[in-house]
């Protein structure tokens, strides 16, 4: 059974898109018996996407460190769930169970989870494929700031293939089948 990560923002967005593609992703997790890791959010775009999942028959693994579960709402319907000291034992955790990472758009959270899969990626530590679902352009000033650093020479043009970026939760979905599969 293939487990994906979804990082994504515990808010909603100022773009009803943003609700509209996670509960697309949703329906293809259970529709591909996918399994959800996420971060145990019950609000936001986490919220949406583990309800959608959980009330379609499928699966959600939540992962939060123990100072989070304070600040943040844990979503009590999940299949398991999993308490870490700190957000690094977090993200490591989310490495390991996960076959692939797909982000949709979040806030600083987000960003420090692409880029940390996108590092381990980078040194050879991680061979997991990364999609990134550019929703209304959400990633494109990423993306430029990712093209900078390799005009600046911070970084091989080869490393811009760390992370795959579309326009859908189809695509996403495609993409990381397709990168597991070879």
């Amino acid at each position: 059974m293939t487990s994906i990560c979804v990082f994504c923002g515990s808010r909603d967005g100022i773009d009803a898109d943003f609700q509209q593609i996670t509960r697309q992703l949703s329906t293809l997790f259970v529709k591909h018996n996918i399994t959800l890791i996420y971060g145990a959010g019950a609000i936001g775009l986490m919220g949406i996407l583990a309800d959608e999942v959980i009330r379609a028959g499928g699966r959600a693994t939540g992962i939060i460190p123990q100072h989070l579960c304070k600040q943040e709402i844990i979503h009590r319907n999940l299949t398991e769930v999993f308490v870490t000291e700190t957000m690094l034992e977090r993200k490591q955790l989310m490495m390991e169970k996960a076959d692939g990472f797909i982000a949709l758009p979040g806030g600083l959270g987000t960003l420090d989870e692409i880029l940390e899969v996108a590092t381990w990626k980078q040194l050879g530590q991680l061979d997991k494929p990364l999609c990134l679902v550019n929703t209304n352009g959400f990633y494109d000033q990423f993306i430029d700031l990712i093209d900078h650093l390799i005009k600046s020479e911070f970084l091989d043009q080869r490393h811009s293939a760390l992370f795959t970026i579309v326009d859908t939760p189809q695509q996403a979905i495609s993409t990381t089948i397709d990168a597991l599969k070879s």
